[in-house]
């Protein structure tokens, strides 16, 4: 399906440039003026830190903020087990809606929750409807950017899978209508209301930016957890979500707790995870500038590597045509041979998928002994000294740079032109796409930087031995 029809019936407004949320104070709500989620929460026997308020703050958007100093290690939320939002499709699997969610693939986990948020929604007098009505009308994430936005990330694995969600949910809503026709009206999962590929959307964002994975209970079932959701996300947060079990009932308590001192006028922040800025945009509608996990996927190819270190000038015809012995060390880094992965990256922490590094080590060595002697989690470590010497160390090294240089190639525009339109009057979704692919490339400009560092500091040691 075309990347236009695929989001033609997706279409919403996005605004958000960084990691702020994408509402502000006056941004529109499912219902006009929904009730007070800090009240609604305490009336159900939850715990709200009285120094807490919902606000908007310049640098992080619409969230919790501290009114006064907050002692580190104080409760600043605690949710009772009722409170959080979840559903498992196998403890009703005979439901129109168990049926439903059996139909959603497991990487798309999200949509199975979203089925429960609009079965609440729906339903008249849901125990949930403050907390429901007070979720965003919309949401900045890339299932609703335009087509030509889409195109504007200009990065292939994103686009593909923002088009596989879009596919998806317009293929979903044939299904459920398919299911759900003449189903008697007590037993319709949405009282009688239509759900088309718009609301389903809708659903699966509001789980996907805004619902919790914890880990440590048996069923690691995905849950929306009221309020605490209003926290924002920050590499060095603030606080920390604890979970805690009361063996004696098997109820759960959810708490949040402050991780060190919180001045006045400070929000609250959670660590979402050490995510890549795809994984920020698609789930949360958000891009992180210097997110130090982002990177860039390569395919792994011969005929790729072959042309990278011709163009470093370090080429090997063990790269397009490895003998047997380096065949064998391949295989064992799953890069050739039945079931092989061939996805590799650049970025991140390690800043070379270690994958790659030893395999372009080990191609770029002619020494057999030396590479057979050799530890095969050594050969994957950039921080490993030269493990196979620094001759095949600076080229394996350079032919990355010509890889980054490579990557870089794939993005039609420049980053000056990037920036000119960030200056600009772009709708938001434009300016969001365009933040997304110009901190692509600049995370791949630091990571030739950083390399051709360590190249020089090889050829410094070199030349003093």
């Amino acid at each position: 399906m075309a990347t236009n029809a695929a989001t033609k019936m997706l279409t919403a407004t996005a605004a958000s440039l960084t990691h702020r949320r994408p509402l502000t104070c006056s941004a529109a709500r499912l219902v006009p003026q929904p009730p007070d989620l800090m009240r609604w929460v305490r009336r159900e026997g939850g715990f709200v830190h009285p120094s807490l308020k919902i606000a908007d703050h310049t640098s992080h958007g619409l969230g919790l903020l501290s009114t006064e100093p907050i002692a580190d290690g104080s409760d600043l939320i605690a949710l009772p087990d009722h409170l959080p939002l979840r559903f498992d499709p196998q403890d009703e699997p005979e439901s129109a809606l168990g049926r439903l969610a059996a139909r959603v693939p497991v990487e798309l986990w999200a949509m199975r929750l979203g089925l429960r948020l609009l079965h609440e929604r729906s339903k008249v007098g849901s125990s949930w409807w403050s907390y429901i009505s007070n979720l965003p009308e919309t949401f900045s994430v890339p299932i609703f950017f335009s087509g030509e936005d889409i195109k504007n990330l200009q990065y292939a694995p994103l686009i593909h899978q923002v088009n596989k969600r879009c596919r998806f949910l317009l293929e979903f809503e044939k299904e459920i209508k398919s299911l759900l026709e003449g189903i008697a009206s007590k037993d319709h999962p949405f009282e009688g209301k239509d759900v088309d590929a718009s609301s389903l959307g809708w659903a699966m964002s509001a789980v996907s930016s805004r619902a919790f994975r914890l880990h440590g209970d048996d069923s690691d079932v995905p849950m929306m957890l009221p309020l605490i959701d209003m926290c924002n996300h920050s590499f060095d947060p603030n606080a920390r979500i604890v979970q805690e079990i009361d063996t004696g009932s098997s109820k759960m308590l959810v708490r949040v707790v402050a991780e060190k001192q919180i001045e006045q006028d400070t929000p609250i922040t959670l660590n979402y995870g050490c995510l890549s800025n795809d994984l920020f945009l698609l789930d949360y509608g958000f891009v992180i500038p210097e997110n130090p996990f982002d990177h860039v996927e390569l395919r792994y190819d011969g005929a790729l590597l072959d042309a990278a270190s011709m163009a470093a000038g370090v080429s090997s015809p063990s790269i397009s045509s490895p003998e047997k012995w380096q065949q064998e060390i391949l295989s064992q880094l799953n890069l050739i041979g039945d079931g092989a992965v061939l996805k590799v990256t650049l970025g991140g922490s390690d800043l070379v998928d270690g994958r790659l590094l030893a395999a372009l080590r080990l191609l770029l060595c002619n020494d057999e002994d030396t590479v057979l002697n050799s530890d095969i989690d050594a050969l994957k470590s950039l921080s490993a000294e030269a493990p196979l010497g620094v001759p095949t160390e600076t080229a394996a090294l350079r032919t990355v740079v010509a890889l980054c240089v490579v990557s870089l190639e794939y993005f039609p525009t420049k980053i000056m032109q990037d920036e000119s339109i960030l200056k600009g009057d772009a709708s938001g979704s434009t300016k969001l796409a365009v933040q997304f692919r110009m901190q692509k490339k600049l995370m791949i400009i630091d990571v030739m930087r950083k390399l051709t560092q360590r190249i020089r500091t090889l050829s410094k040691e070199k030349s003093a031995a």
